[in-house]
């Protein structure tokens, strides 16, 4: 297991802590690495009953590592699988809850919508800032989007690129409880042991039936919107869009 994520599991709840705490838990190589043999090794556990994700430090994630991604830019695959890695998050047969007790942001907000439900501190801010950067989010991570908040809301938060806070989350459906700091890891564990109590033959035919019902999603092609991602992935507003945000200052795009 890498040092980047670790597992701490006690009377049937799991908890997966994000540990990069200095780069805000941005998702680098071996945090995603580390994130899918955290679900892996999870799933063959009978001790446990329902995982919580949470971050170390002040965010709980800030998304992608944008200086691995300015360094593997001329790779297939600059963002590392992330993906495969959240598809597998949400593919975990125990149902999961994102602790948000710091800012999820970009690859971070989708961690958490990939977590079955969502448990957010009042100051904490959701964000999708893609278009602020020059990229295009993978038509799978923007189908959970649509699939939880619905296209309306969906169009604003890509657009805008601006991030909200907990209680406008709550409000169109994103998280599903909004509580002060001070009181997020008692809202946690009460909603972990909760489900942890109850029966595992049911909470895993729940899952799996849920999971089922949206499997359909998997049967719309996509590789025209893929070809598009990646254009505005590898173009040279994406460069200046990464640039911008790491060296602070505004991006100037040229739509090349």
């Amino acid at each position: 297991m890498a040092d980047e994520v670790q597992i701490a599991v006690d009377a049937g709840i799991a908890t997966v802590t994000l540990n990069r705490p200095d780069q805000r838990n941005a998702m680098n190589t071996p945090l995603l690495q580390g994130l899918r043999a955290a679900f892996d090794s999870l799933d063959e556990r009978r001790d446990v009953r329902v995982v919580v994700v949470r971050g170390a430090g002040p965010a709980f994630c800030s998304g992608m590592d944008l200086k691995e991604m300015e360094q593997r830019r001329g790779e297939a695959d600059p963002e590392g699988n992330v993906v495969e890695v959240l598809r597998r998050v949400e593919a975990s047969r125990h149902p999961t809850i994102a602790a948000l007790h710091g800012d999820a942001i970009a690859g971070g907000c989708e961690l958490a919508l990939h977590c079955d439900l969502r448990v957010a501190a009042e100051p904490v801010r959701l964000g999708m800032p893609l278009a602020r950067i020059g990229l295009v989010i993978p038509f799978r991570l923007n189908q959970k989007l649509v699939e939880i908040i619905g296209p309306a809301h969906t169009r604003h938060l890509l657009f805008t690129g601006q991030p909200i806070d907990a209680r406008r989350a709550y409000e169109i459906g994103m998280v599903h409880q909004v509580v002060p700091p001070a009181e997020l890891p008692a809202a946690v564990q009460s909603l972990a042991r909760r489900i942890a109590d109850n029966a595992p033959l049911s909470l895993a035919g729940i899952k799996a039936s849920i999971q089922r019902t949206i499997a359909a999603r998997d049967a719309i092609a996509h590789d025209d919107l893929d070809a598009a991602a990646h254009r505005a992935r590898t173009s040279a507003d994406a460069q200046e869009g990464r640039r911008a945000m790491l060296e602070k200052r505004k991006p100037i795009f040229r739509g090349e």
